[in-house]
């Protein structure tokens, strides 16, 4: 059994669905693979609850399936920082409160569990406490998603390097490609190469290039779940 906890270099870098495309080549594989979004701010009304469409992504990769509050237990309506939406709804957001249904998913003993946090690595989840934390209880390694655009250097070396300063083992990063007229892309690669791999000691899990329609299934033929496995083992 392995578990392994995606973040990014921001919000809207496209963890789900690296997410879902790890879980995706881990059916491909024949594992078992179930993935947890502990709490997610936007959320539609529908007739069953709250229900955020990054959760439900995620849901749709799990085999076997679970239920959706089994996946995202903290459902929030307003699109706005997890902490500020918890506390307009009267909900003590915290650590113990994520933890429990995250462990309760590992411990349901699929070959792979993956859980996505929300935006970065330092949102808030109260005053004192941040998802950092919650990675640090849960005593993950993380996959670090890139979003490629103008500025991903410093973005991403300043996330893999709190990441480390936490003690928290990097498994890996992706480079998801936001902005495809991104000047000199190639040379942005390299030095996220360089400050990431070889200096940061990170092995690159894929480039997934600007997608139109971004799915699991394309998304799962980018990324390299065996140096994803092995540097978990």
């Amino acid at each position: 059994m392995q578990a392994l906890f995606v973040t990014g270099t921001d919000t809207e870098v496209g963890k789900t669905f690296i997410t879902a495309g790890l879980m995706a080549a881990a059916r491909r594989r024949g594992l078992s693979v179930v993935g947890g979004k502990p709490v997610a701010s936007g959320c539609d009304q529908t007739r069953e609850g709250l229900r955020n469409s990054d959760a439900t992504t995620i849901l749709a990769e799990c085999s076997p399936a679970l239920d959706y509050d089994s996946v995202n237990p903290v459902a929030l309506a307003p699109a706005i920082a997890p902490h500020i939406a918890a506390r307009e709804a009267g909900i003590a957001l915290g650590v113990s409160m994520l933890a429990e249904p995250m462990r309760a998913l590992i411990a349901r003993g699929a070959d792979l569990t993956v859980i996505e946090g929300a935006g970065g690595w330092r949102v808030p989840l109260n005053e004192r406490e941040s998802i950092s934390d919650l990675v640090i209880e849960l005593d993950l390694p993380v996959v670090l998603v890139v979003g490629v655009r103008l500025g991903a250097i410093n973005h991403a070396r300043l996330t893999l390097e709190a990441i480390q300063r936490d003690g928290v083992k990097v498994a890996g990063w992706v480079a998801n490609i936001l902005e495809p007229d991104t000047p000199r892309m190639e040379e942005n690669l390299d030095a996220l190469a360089h400050w990431l791999g070889e200096y940061g000691g990170a092995p690159c899990l894929g480039v997934v290039p600007w997608l139109e329609t971004p799915d699991a299934e394309t998304t799962a033929d980018l990324l390299d779940l065996d140096a994803l496995l092995g540097s978990l083992s």
